[in-house]
């Protein structure tokens, strides 16, 4: 079996397989290097700060393909000046290569307008000032929705939220301002159920029950009854009722008649009048002088004065023990009203002496 491999006839054909790989081989290269330009380069022509036609025109004499892509938008640059491109300015590609161009947009890209109605005005200005819009004027409006927005403007056009608006756009906010305060019903009787609804919206009202004398619904049905009355003064917001019927509010009078013995409760707040027999002539009564009641006057302190007894001496026909006389007492002090003051004590005064008398 060795023998057979280093036969002639082998190696011949290893050979000749050798021969025919290289040959492909070759070829392939071959085909290659004419198929991709090998060794034909052109370079990449500069047109940084030219404007996009004018690159694509260059880059289409130059044989290269170009694909055009938007940048950031920068206001210092022109819209749709090229800012960038890839590969940069002067590399050396093949025929036909792509150049990826970055130009300068028309303006800011768009972004979509949030939902921020009925929201409050703070929360509303983080929520537009996120996603890159500006806020411009604030008008305020009378509404029962304090501080929260009612509506979003762009250059005088309501605004719907979800529409694209380039960024940085400044937008205007109608903000609630609070209900507004007595304001006059109108008066809507003998005007259509459609007329009725414009005017109570247009005077800040809403619209509460409507009534149709049928049960249905036809717009064109003439208002006879109201509540609130018309003419009288309300607050912004309140519902407003209304009646209505195919005929005219002179026909409709004891159905008139019958809802303002319900929403037209007259209470009598008159003061009673008092009738007399008769004419009886009253002098006129003139009142007394009050009195004036006499100042409470502070009495000064009295000392009442005491006197002193003089002893008696007896005569007695034997001698008998001396005996002594005591002072009587002084006299009461009087009692008054007055605020008692403090007595003073009389000094003592000395006793008398008793005499011996001797009887011969």
């Amino acid at each position: 079996m060795l023998k057979s491999l280093f036969h002639w006839k082998v190696w011949v054909n290893i050979l000749v397989a050798a021969a025919v790989f290289v040959g492909l081989v070759w070829l392939t290269f071959r085909w290659l290097e004419v198929h991709t330009n090998h060794g034909k380069e052109i370079p990449v022509p500069n047109v940084m700060n030219k404007s996009v036609q004018e690159a694509i025109k260059i880059l289409d004499d130059s044989g290269l393909d170009y694909e055009v892509d938007s940048f950031k938008y920068d206001p210092k640059y022109r819209p749709f000046q090229v800012l960038q491109i890839y590969p940069s300015p002067g590399s050396r590609v093949k025929d036909g290569r792509t150049i990826v161009m970055k130009v300068n947009p028309r303006t800011y890209a768009q972004v979509s307008v949030p939902d921020v109605l009925d929201r409050y005005k703070g929360l509303a200005f983080r929520q537009l000032e996120q996603v890159g819009l500006k806020i411009g004027d604030t008008i305020y409006e009378p509404s029962i929705q304090r501080d929260a927005v009612l509506r979003m403007l762009y250059n005088g056009s309501t605004l719907k939220p979800g529409a694209l608006l380039p960024r940085f756009s400044t937008i205007d906010l109608v903000i609630g301002a609070g209900p507004k305060r007595n304001i006059t019903v109108p008066n809507l009787v003998g005007l259509t159920v459609q007329e009725a609804k414009a005017i109570i919206a247009q005077n800040l009202f809403e619209v509460g029950l409507v009534e149709h004398e049928d049960g249905g619904s036809d717009e064109s049905d003439i208002v006879y009854y109201q509540d609130p009355e018309a003419f009288d003064v309300r607050d912004q917001g309140m519902q407003v009722d209304i009646w209505a019927s195919k005929k005219t509010p002179a026909e409709m009078g004891a159905k008139i008649s019958q809802l303002n013995s319900i929403y037209r409760i007259k209470m009598d707040v008159s003061e009673p009048s008092y009738y007399d027999d008769g004419a009886v002539y009253r002098e006129p009564v003139q009142s007394a002088p009050r009195p004036e009641m006499p100042r409470p006057e502070t009495p000064r302190p009295t000392v009442p004065e005491t006197s002193t007894p003089r002893p008696e001496v007896k005569k007695q026909e034997a001698p008998k023990a001396t005996t002594e006389t005591k002072p009587k007492a002084s006299e009461p002090k009087p009692t008054t009203s007055t605020p008692v003051t403090p007595k003073e004590t009389p000094k003592k005064e000395e006793k008398p002496k008793a005499k011996k008398v001797v009887v011969e």
